[in-house]
C-alpha cells in the first residue's frame, strides 16, 4: 500500500471521528430571554411587594393571576408595544418604600406617586429611565439625598420632589437637564444655597425652592431665565440685597421671597418693569421704600413685616387686587385714600395691622362687596366704628383691637351674619354689650371685647353663640350675675367637636392663618398655628357678683377659665373637677368662701392655678398637682396645708380639755353600775337557793357534784 493511500486513509478516519465526537456532545440551549411585557409585569409586582399599606385598595388588581397588567389600576400602557408608560398611584395613603425595580420599566414617561406616605430613599435606578418626562413624588416621606443618577433622565421636563425629608445638596447634574420646565424641591432639608446652575435651565417656567433651609445670598442670575413665570425661594434665611436685575424678569407672574432676611428697595416703577406680575410676596424681610402706586394687574400684594413707610396708596378703577397685606410696617396717615378708592370692589382680604395709621375710619365700606377679612388692629385709629361696615355681607373676620376707637357698637353690625371672629379689644368702646351679638352673629367662634368700658349685665343672649371657642369680656365694667346658660356653648361643653385646628381663610390657592393676642396662664401671648385649639372663657376684672354657676362645670372642653377680680360670693362648685381640660384656672380676688373642693384633684392638666385673696378655709386638698403650685396661689385666705407653711397641725391634735374631763370623770363613783351588780347577785343567789330547796332531785345532784369537786 502506497504512502499516499495510507495518508488519505488516516485523514478520512480522523474526519469521521471528529464528526462523531461533535454529534455525540450534548447541546445546552440558552433559556429564552424575557420579553418586554414580562419584564414590566414582574417590575410592577416587585413594586407592590414593597408597599406595606394600601388603605384604599389601589393595588387590589395587581396580582399574579392577572396577566393583563395594562388593566391594573394606575397603570397605562402604550397601545403599540403594550409597555408601561404611565404610573399613577396618587392620593392612596400608600406606605412602604419604592422598589428599585421601578428602573426596569424602561418605557415609563411619567411617575405620579404624590400625596402618599412612601419612605426610604428614592432608588438611584430611576436614572435608567431615559424616556422619563415627569417625576412627581411630592408630599411623601422620602429620605436621603436626591439621587445623582437623575442626570441620566435627559428628557425630564417636570421634577417635583417637594414636601419630603430629603437632605444634602441639590445635585449639580440637574443643571444639565436642559428640557426641564418645572423644578420644585420645596419643604425639604437641603443645603448649599441656591445653586448657580439654575441659570442653565433656560426653559424653566416654575422654580420652587421654598422652605429648604438653603441659606446664603440671593444670586444674581434669574434675569437670564426669560421664560420664568413663577419663582418661590421663600423661607430659606437668604441674606443680602435683592439684585435689581430681578425686576427685569418681565415674564414673572408670581414672585415669592417671604420669610427671609433680604434687604433693598422696592423700585418706584415696579408696575412698568414687571407688567405681568400677579402675585408679589415679600413679607417678613427688611425691604425698604414707599408705595406710590400698586400695579393694576396684581391679585396679591403681600409686603407685611418689612420697613416700608409713607402713606397708603389708592387703587385705580381697573385694579384686580384680591389680597392686600401691608401689616407690620411703618405706614402713617389716614386710611381714606385706600378705603375710598374706586378699585376695591374685588378685594377679599385686607391686613393693615401693626402700622402707625391714624384718623377716623371713613364711611366708604359699601364699596367692599367682596371683603371677607378686615384687619386694622394695633394702629392709632380713632372715632367710631363705621356704620357702613354692616354693608359688607361676606365679612368673616373684623379686627380693630389696639386702637382708640370710641362710641358704642353700631346696630348695623348685626347684618354680618357670616362673622366668625370679632376682635375689638383694647379700645375705648362704651355702652352695653348688645344682645343682638348672640342672636344675629351666631357663627362667632372668637368674641374678644377685652379692655373696653362696657357696662351693665352680661346678656343671656350670648348663650346662643353655641360655636364660640373664645369669649373674652374681661377688663370692663360689667355687673350682675354670670349667666347660668353658658352651658349652651356646645363646643366648650364637648357636645360639638368641630374645633378649628387652625383658624384660616382660603383665597383660591392662598391660605391666610389668623393670629391673635390672648391672655392665658397669667400672661399675654400671640397664638397663631394653634389658635384654633384654644378654648377660653375670661370674665375677669369686672364687677360681677353672685355665685359661680354650677352649670360652668359642664364645659368639659374649656382650657382656660378666669373669673378673678370680681365680687363673686359663695362656694366653689363641688363638681369643678369635671372640667377635665382645664389648664388655667383663676378665681383670685373675690369673696368666695368655704373649702376647696376635693374634686380639684381630678384636674390633671392644670399648669396655672390661683385662688388667692378670698375667704376660703380649711385644708388644701392633698394631690401632686395642687401641691406643685406656689404659696402665692393660696395667699389671703384661711387655708392650711402644703404648699403653705401652715401645716394644719392644730386640727389633728386631740382636744386636751375634753380628755381631762374624761379622766376626771373616771374617778367618780358610778352608783348605777354598783346597784346593778348587787341586784344581779341577789337575784341569781335566791333563784339557785330556792330551786334547791323546792326540788329534791336537784339537791341530790348538786351535793354529788360538790362531793366530786372536793375529792378532786
Amino acid at each position: 500500500m502506497s504512502a499516499n493511500w495510507l495518508l488519505f486513509l488516516r485523514s478520512f478516519l480522523f474526519a469521521i471521528l471528529t464528526h462523531l465526537a461533535a454529534f455525540s456532545t450534548p447541546i445546552h440551549k440558552a433559556p429564552p430571554a424575557l420579553n418586554g411585557t414580562n419584564v414590566d409585569r414582574l417590575a410592577l409586582l416587585a413594586i407592590k411587594s414593597m408597599i406595606k399599606g394600601d388603605p384604599q385598595g389601589l393595588l387590589t388588581s395587581w396580582n399574579h393571576s392577572s396577566t393583563d397588567f395594562c388593566q391594573w389600576q394606575g397603570v397605562t400602557c402604550s397601545p403599540r408595544h403594550q409597555r408601561v408608560t404611565h404610573l399613577n398611584l396618587t392620593y392612596g395613603g400608600l406606605t412602604g418604600t419604592l422598589s428599585p425595580s421601578v428602573g426596569n420599566l424602561s418605557f415609563l414617561k411619567s411617575i405620579w406617586l404624590f400625596h402618599n406616605s412612601f419612605s426610604g430613599e428614592i432608588p438611584p435606578e430611576i436614572g435608567r429611565l431615559f424616556r422619563l418626562r415627569e417625576l412627581r413624588l411630592f408630599y411623601n416621606s422620602f429620605t436621603g439625598n436626591i439621587p445623582a443618577t437623575i442626570v441620566n433622565c435627559s428628557n425630564l421636563q417636570i421634577l417635583n420632589l417637594g414636601n419630603n425629608n430629603l437632605v444634602g445638596k441639590i445635585p449639580d447634574g440637574i443643571g444639565s437637564l436642559s428640557m426641564l420646565s418645572f423644578l420644585s424641591l420645596h419643604d425639604n432639608i437641603l443645603q448649599g444655597g441656591i445653586p448657580p446652575f439654575i441659570a442653565n435651565l433656560t426653559l424653566l417656567d416654575t422654580l420652587s425652592l421654598a422652605n429648604c433651609q438653603l441659606g446664603g445670598s440671593f444670586p444674581n442670575l434669574f434675569h437670564r431665565l426669560t421664560n420664568l413665570r413663577r419663582l418661590s425661594v421663600a423661607g430659606n434665611n437668604l441674606i443680602g440685597t435683592i439684585p435689581p436685575s430681578l425686576y427685569n424678569c418681565s415674564s414673572l407672574e408670581e414672585l415669592r421671597l417671604f420669610d427671609n432676611k433680604l434687604t433693598g428697595r422696592l423700585p418706584k416703577n415696579l408696575g412698568s418693569m414687571m407688567p405681568h406680575l400677579v402675585e408679589l410676596w415679600f413679607s417678613n424681610n427688611h425691604i425698604q421704600g414707599n408705595l406710590l402706586s400698586i400695579p393694576a394687574t396684581l391679585h396679591v400684594l403681600n409686603l407685611g413685616s418689612n420697613n416700608l413707610w409713607g402713606e397708603l396708596p389708592s387703587l385705580s378703577n381697573g385694579s384686580s387686587a384680591l389680597i392686600l397685606d401691608l401689616s407690620n410696617n411703618y405706614f402713617v396717615g389716614s386710611v381714606h385714600n385706600l378705603v375710598c378708592s374706586n378699585g376695591v370692589n374685588t378685594i377679599e382680604f385686607v391686613d393693615l395691622g401693626y402700622n402707625q395709621l391714624s384718623g377716623v375710619i371713613p364711611e366708604c365700606w359699601e364699596k367692599w362687596s367682596s371683603l371677607k377679612v378686615l384687619q386694622l388692629s394695633c394702629n392709632n385709629l380713632s372715632g367710631e366704628i363705621p356704620r357702613t361696615l354692616g354693608s359688607v355681607p361676606l365679612l368673616q373676620l373684623l379686627g380693630m383691637s389696639g386702637n382708640k376707637i370710641s362710641g358704642s357698637l353700631p346696630s348695623s353690625l348685626m347684618n354680618l351674619s357670616y362673622l366668625k371672629i370679632l376682635g375689638l379689644n383694647k379700645n375705648n368702646l362704651v355702652g352695653i354689650i348688645p344682645p343682638w351679638i348672640g342672636t344675629k352673629l351666631t357663627m362667632l367662634k372668637i368674641l374678644n371685647l377685652r379692655s373696653n368700658n362696657f357696662y351693665g349685665n352680661t346678656p343671656n343672649q350670648l348663650c346662643y353663640l353655641s360655636h364660640v371657642q373664645m369669649l373674652d369680656l374681661s377688663h370692663n365694667n360689667l355687673s350682675g350675675n354670670i349667666p347660668r346658660c353658658f352651658n349652651n356653648f356646645s363646643v366648650l361643653s364637648g357636645k360639638e367637636t368641630n374645633l378649628e385646628v387652625r383658624f384660616s381663610f382660603n383665597f383660591g390657592s392662598i391660605v391666610y392663618f389668623v393670629r391673635d393676642l390672648l391672655v392665658m396662664k397669667g400672661r399675654e401671648d400671640t397664638y397663631g398655628s394653634i389658635l384654633g385649639l384654644v378654648t377660653l372663657l375670661d370674665l375677669s376684672s369686672n364687677n360681677l357678683s353672685g355665685q359661680i354657676p354650677s352649670e360652668l362645670t359642664t364645659l368639659h372642653n374649656l382650657q382656660s377659665l378666669n373669673l378673678s377680680r370680681n365680687q363673686l360670693t359663695g362656694e366653689i362648685p363641688n363638681k369643678i373637677g369635671a372640667m377635665k381640660s382645664l389648664e388655667s384656672f383663676d378665681l383670685s380676688v373675690n369673696n368666695l368662701s368655704g373649702e376647696l373642693p376635693m374634686s380639684l384633684l381630678g384636674l390633671n392638666f392644670l399648669s396655672s392655678f390661683n385662688v388667692s385673696y378670698n375667704n376660703l378655709t380649711g385644708r388644701i386638698p392633698t394631690g401632686t398637682q395642687i401641691q406643685s403650685f406656689s404659696e402665692s396661689s393660696f395667699f389671703g385666705n384661711k387655708l392650711c396645708g402644703s404648699p403653705l407653711t401652715n401645716d394644719c397641725g392644730h386640727v389633728d391634735k386631740p382636744d386636751t380639755t375634753s380628755h381631762q374631763k374624761e379622766v376626771a370623770g373616771s374617778h367618780k363613783v358610778d352608783w348605777g353600775l354598783i346597784i346593778s351588780i348587787v341586784l344581779g347577785f341577789i337575784t341569781g343567789f335566791w333563784v339557785i337557793v330556792v330551786s334547791l330547796i323546792l326540788n329534791r332531785s336537784w339537791r341530790i345532784t348538786y351535793f354529788r357534784l360538790m362531793r366530786k369537786l372536793i375529792k378532786v
